[in-house]
């Protein structure tokens, strides 16, 4: 009886040690994924000629250019992808994607342009800067930004999400 008993309580013990210890690790590898730092991202040219027109603009009013943060860019494109599946243009989870930029790259601040069916990146620069809460985190106290354009497969419009941040 007492061999029984042994038994059932080492097999239950067996049971939930590995469940708990799977549990753990599945929790810790999401979270550490989620604040993974994204390295390497691949720019169309459309998206280097939009940075370049924004870094332009600030250097011929007397601020610094931005320098490009692949891992900002990655975000970007997530937004991007999630408004042409939801068909929306939005800043949902803007606050997710500031947090993951501030814990990992440090950031001090993060902001957001969107955009939405501009065809050239002369068009879309010139909508933001006259727009002035567009034209405010352009020109504002940031020192890094990214940017994503992204083409619906299902309507062939561009969505634009360009984040900018203080590092």
């Amino acid at each position: 009886m007492k061999l029984l008993s042994f038994r059932t309580f080492l097999l239950v013990s067996m049971i939930y040690s590995i469940s708990s210890c799977s549990s753990d690790s599945v929790e810790t590898s999401m979270v550490d994924a989620a604040s993974e730092k994204i390295v390497s991202y691949s720019y169309s040219s459309l998206e280097l000629e939009t940075m370049n027109l924004i870094n332009a603009h600030r250097v011929s009013i007397g601020l610094t250019p931005l320098e490009k943060i692949n891992h900002m860019s990655y975000k970007s494109e997530e937004h991007d992808n999630y408004m042409i599946t939801n068909n929306v243009v939005n800043h949902n989870d803007f606050v997710a994607r500031s947090a993951n930029i501030m814990k990992t790259l440090g950031a001090k601040t993060v902001s957001e342009n969107i955009a939405y069916n501009y065809n050239t990146p002369e068009s879309v620069v010139n909508a933001w800067l006259a727009s002035p809460g567009h034209k405010e985190n352009i020109e504002g106290n940031f020192t890094h930004f990214g940017l994503a354009i992204k083409t619906s497969p299902t309507n062939g419009r561009k969505y634009f999400t360009n984040i900018f941040a203080k590092i």
